[in-house]
Order: C-alpha cells, then structure tokens, then sequence
C-alpha cells in the first residue's frame, strides 16, 4: 500500500534518512521509533504526501490516512460532527439532502421537481457511503474519544485545542483509509480514551504506523518495529512485537560489544606481532600484511549503535518577585453561547505549586490562555503582582513564531542574552550548526517542544505556566523535564494529563474547573489526572 525505494531525508543541512527502502502492506502496525528529531514526523509526512523526499520515490496505492502532531483545519466554523463526516464526504451529501427536504417542502412545480429528483441521487450517494449506519459510526468513535454530542454540534472554534485534536484523530479513525499514519494519537486523550483506542487500533484490519511516546499503547498494538537511527542515518526493520524488539535489540547490542572486543583482542595482537617483525628487512612483507589483517578485522565490524543525545534542562533560577506575584479574580469566559467557566478567582504565590483539573472541554488550556495575557477574559480581571515574569508553555506551541528560525525565537525570548550565551543553551537542547537556522514551522513536534522549553530556560520567569509540557517527547527527555519540575524554586501552574509530571511537581493546591473551586492537594486527586 506504501512502497519507499532509496528514500533520503534531510532538514537543512543534516542527512536524517538515506538509502532506504521498506514497505507498509495490509495488517502491518508498526512502531516507528527513535529519538526526538531522529526524523519520524519528517518521515510520516513524506508517506503521507504532504511532504517531498531529498531523494528517492514513494507509491501509495489506496487512502492514506495521517493525522499530524499539530492538525490544523481550514474552516474553524464548521461543525466538529461535520468536520468528522467529511472523511467520507457525507457532510456535504447530508447538507445537500437537508436543503433539499426544505425546498421539496416549501416548494412548488418544476422547483418541487428538480429537488424531489436530486434528493433522491444523494440519498442514493449517501445510503452508497454507508447511510445511517456510518453516521451512528462516526458518533461512536467520537464519544469513544471524548467528544459528547453536545460537543459535535458545536464550530470547531468554540472548542479546545485537546478537543479540535479529537475531533481530527476521529475523522481519521472513520475515514476507513487503507493505511493510517498517526502522530503521537494519545495527546490529550483520557485514560479510558487512549484503553479504547489501543483496542480499535489493535483490530485495524488495514496498514499502520504509529509516533508514540505510549509505551502500553505500542506494546499493545504493534506487530512491526522500525527504527530511525539518528547516528547512522538508518531505519532498522524488526519483523517482531514491540518486548521482542527491546528484547533483540539489547541481544544485538551485546553481540556488537562482544563481537568488538574479540576483533580488538585479535588486531592488538596482530598489530603486536606485526611490530615486532617490521625490526627485520626479511619480514617486512609479513607485518605489513599482518597490520592490514588487524584492519580488515575491525572495519568488518558493525558499528555500534551510539547512545541517544538528550536535552539537557533546568528550569532557570526565579527573578526576585512580591509575595503573591500572580492573581486573577472573577474570571469567565464564553465562547458564543457556550459557557467555559465563571467565577474563577485565584492567587499564586511566590513558589506555590497548583495543578489545573477538570474533564476535556472544561477550560483548563483556555484558562492558562487568559492568565499568560494570549486571550481576554469576558469578565474579571487577571493582577500581576509585584516582580511578575511569566513563561508560558503551550500544548500547541502558539509561543513560537512559526516565520522565524530557532535562533530568532531564542533572541526574542532573551534580548540582552549574548549570542554566544543562547547558542550554547541551544546546543543543550540539541540544536547546533545548521539546525538553529531551521525556520520553527518546519520543526517536529518533539522539537518544538524543546525549542519552547529552551526559551523559558533563558526567561529567568518566576511563575511557569505549563499546559501539557511533557507531550511529545521521548522517554529520556520526558525525564528531564520531570527532574527539572521538581527543583525548580519559583511558582508552576500545570495543566496535564501526565501523572508523572504531578508528583515530580508535588503541588499544594488544585483548582477544579468549570467550578473554580480550590481545595489543597490529596492523594485522592491523584486518581482524576489521566481521566481528566
């Protein structure tokens, strides 16, 4: 269904990918694998069509389905319940056939006519499309993903940046496409969201390859591993399940040290012998062949698999501030006539740690958009207090200039920071040579998110505002923004889903959205953060 022959990859300057060839037949689920900017987004884009290889070809026979880390939809008035339809193209064909029951019956004559006659060729269309059936479809993988009813009938607009991503990750699923290539799905779904999808995903009677920092849902779902190497510029291809492919790659990676050792032991002997013989005119043919044995022995080696580079991060040390630095009171927000939350009153002070819970849709994101000064509350007011220097991380990264390069991004967010100074911060969190002048649009996921974190790094912020910082980075990474969490001094307000992240915070308080009630942090609260 994907056929890739020779495909090489490039960002800028930097060979991602060269050489390779592979396929993604029918009943194929494969974990795509490797570090953060190894090249896997770069990689599913290319598959999907909506990105152009440095070199090489691809043929897609059938639908291909992708959903993005960052999808973003043309039209944010369309309804979520017709933006999920029009994988199928159903939203059209039931429009057509609604304007057409109110021509048929305010109509009259030849207008009568003409719409009794083109009702009649969508209903055919859309029975063809799968009817009534396919819309009861729709609707379940919709609320098996967290998305009510209530939601579906509302402009994608009026919806969160965690819902918009559902209602994508639904239209995908529905789309019925022949091979799906899905960036980290699990961002910002509940616990029993991601349970559902593990299961749908595991039936999947077509072609798969799935981004996932989820290790139960890889482990659960894929047949198949690939793995970007980002040393070697390599995809290595497992024909085995997710704890076979751990399991044989430690096996291979003993194998290449021992392997080496013996060929080493070898070679210093033959250099050794080889020595001792070149003090002899008569034997020095012999050594000289001796030393290109000791050679041969290790260039036949295969290399062994370098340990993957990690950002490295620390929080920065907090800019002196008042006692309660941050305050809002009496805040709402609405969108149209959907009511987000009222009321919300709150005081951060100086190094307090509170978390931000409530069910997808409550507001949490919009929340932390009013306090960071990104949108207006419809009432109340947000106070800084004396000393404030906020950060702000956003789930979907609106702090970043997506025009400008990585090095402009970083000089905006720290003006009186010398260049050299940012470089080095940049080159910790893996950007060096060419890569900090990629513009941040062309950017992974996973690098954005480091990018973002870097420039909070140099923000010397007092209160962070966190929404969802631990999303789309690799196990290594994800550890050490939780190390970095848990000693940073200043005051966090986080909004995640990641339990982790909670108790490397250790918060005080929760706030309860859309009631804004605050209460002091219990084990008990534990409990909702993956359902909320």
């Amino acid at each position: 269904m994907i056929t890739a022959t020779g495909l090489e990859l490039r960002a800028g300057a930097r060979v991602l990918l060269e050489s390779a060839t592979f396929r993604v037949t029918k009943g194929d689920r494969i974990g795509l694998v490797g570090r953060n900017g190894a090249g896997k987004t770069t990689l599913t884009k290319c598959l999907a069509g909506e990105g152009i290889p440095a070199a090489g070809s691809i043929t897609r026979s059938g639908e291909v389905g992708y959903l993005p880390q960052d999808p973003r939809t043309g039209d944010l008035d369309v309804l979520a319940r017709d933006r999920i339809l029009s994988a199928r193209g159903l939203d059209t064909v039931i429009r057509g056939m609604k304007e057409n029951e109110q021509r048929i019956a305010t109509g009259k004559g030849a207008t009568r006519e003409k719409a009794l006659k083109k009702y009649e060729r969508l209903e055919t269309e859309f029975l063809t499309k799968g009817g009534y059936a396919a819309e009861s479809e729709a609707a379940t993988i919709a609320a098996s993903l967290g998305l009510p009813e209530r939601v579906l009938g509302q402009p994608l607009h009026t919806l969160s940046g965690g819902q918009r991503r559902r209602v994508e990750l639904a239209r995908i699923l529905f789309s019925d496409a022949d091979v799906l290539l899905l960036d980290e799905p699990t961002n910002h779904l509940d616990a029993d969201s991601i349970a559902w999808l593990r299961d749908f995903l595991k039936s999947y009677r077509g072609g798969l390859i799935v981004i996932s920092h989820d290790a139960d849902l890889v482990e659960t779902v894929v047949n198949k591993v690939f793995y970007l190497d980002a040393n070697r510029s390599t995809i290595d291809i497992y024909n085995m399940s997710w704890k076979q492919y751990l399991t044989q790659r430690e096996d291979d990676e003993k194998r290449r040290r021992r392997e080496r050792a013996n060929a080493e032991k070898k070679a210093a002997a033959l250099n050794s012998q080889a020595d001792k013989m070149r003090a002899k005119a008569t034997k020095a043919v012999a050594a000289k062949n001796m030393a290109r044995r000791a050679e041969k022995l290790l260039s036949g080696l295969e290399s062994e698999r370098q340990a993957d580079k990690v950002a490295k991060l620390r929080f920065p040390d907090p800019a002196p501030c008042g006692r309660t630095p941050l305050m809002a009171e009496d805040l709402s927000k609405s969108y149209g006539s959907l009511e987000i939350f009222t009321g919300v009153d709150l005081a951060i002070d100086r190094g307090s740690r509170v978390v931000i819970l409530g069910l997808n849709g409550a507001g949490k994101t919009t929340l932390l958009r009013l306090l960071g000064g990104i949108e207006e509350p419809d009432t109340g007011k947000v106070v800084p207090g004396h000393g404030l220097k906020l950060g702000y991380y956003a789930q979907e990264h609106e702090t970043l200039d997506a025009d400008r390069t990585v090095l402009e991004n970083m000089r905006s967010a720290a003006p009186d920071m010398d260049l050299v100074d940012i470089r080095k911060t940049l080159g910790s969190f893996l950007f060096s040579g060419d890569d900090v002048d990629k513009p941040a649009g062309v950017l992974s996921g996973g690098e954005k998110t480091r990018l973002a974190l870097a420039t909070l790094v140099v923000s010397s912020a007092n209160v962070l505002l966190l929404d969802e910082p631990t999303n789309n980075l690799d196990l290594a990474s994800r550890e050490e923004i939780l190390g970095a969490l848990h000693t940073f001094t200043g005051a966090v307000v986080l909004v995640t889903h990641d339990e982790g992240a909670v108790e490397a915070l250790q918060p005080e308080r929760v706030i309860m959205l859309p009631d804004g009630v605050e209460d002091l942090w219990s084990a008990e609260y534990a409990d909702l953060i993956a359902l909320a």
